[in-house]
């Protein structure tokens, strides 16, 4: 059985991210975590990861986004017994919203909270599975800062750097963690 506290950590979860070539469109080299989300091993080393990274600092809620930012930002939440809250594409909510419009690698997109999601002061960490031009999680990052919430720190599980969004983030005075990184489109 392999000792994973021998193993570099980004190397292994590494190996459960599967790339696809040419997804959505031609050129795009699409990072897909389905694997290492399927791996129960997999899975657990990278939510231990991020939970042990926050469990020694006030967090008040974790934010995910749309749509696998839920999936490790809800399960990292539980872990650090805070509550959650999504932030959606536009048109999914059902209660009132804030929208935030912002530009992809491959288009343009709206996400949007509920006014209620969080309130002036509380510490979040907001969470997707990717930062490319940072567009998303900048978004994100600014609803939640409307509503009064210090956003604490970003985090993914990859980032592209030639894409320039970690930069983005950074240089926006938001620190930002990622797992790994990728190198080449």
């Amino acid at each position: 059985m392999e000792n994973l506290s021998n193993l570099d950590y980004a190397s292994y979860l590494k190996e459960w991210i599967r790339t696809v070539p040419d997804w959505p469109h031609a050129g795009v080299m699409f990072r897909d975590i389905t694997p290492l989300l399927q791996n129960p091993k997999s899975f657990r080393v990278l939510i231990d990861l991020f939970v042990h990274r926050y469990m020694n600092e006030r967090v008040d809620m974790i934010a995910g986004l749309d749509a696998r930012g839920f999936i490790i930002g809800s399960v990292v939440a539980y872990e650090l017994n805070v509550g959650f809250t999504p932030i959606r594409k536009k048109g999914k909510l059902p209660f009132t919203t804030m929208a935030e419009e912002y530009e992809l690698e491959y288009g343009n997109a709206c996400v949007e909270i509920h006014t209620d999601a969080c309130k002036a002061g509380d510490r979040i960490v907001l969470i997707d599975d990717l930062v490319a031009t940072g567009g998303t999680m900048m978004a994100g990052a600014k609803l939640l800062q409307r509503l009064g919430a210090d956003v604490i720190e970003a985090a993914a599980i990859i980032e592209l750097p030639e894409l320039g969004g970690g930069k983005l983030v950074r240089d926006s005075g938001i620190d930002l963690f990622t797992v790994c990184s990728y190198e080449g489109l």
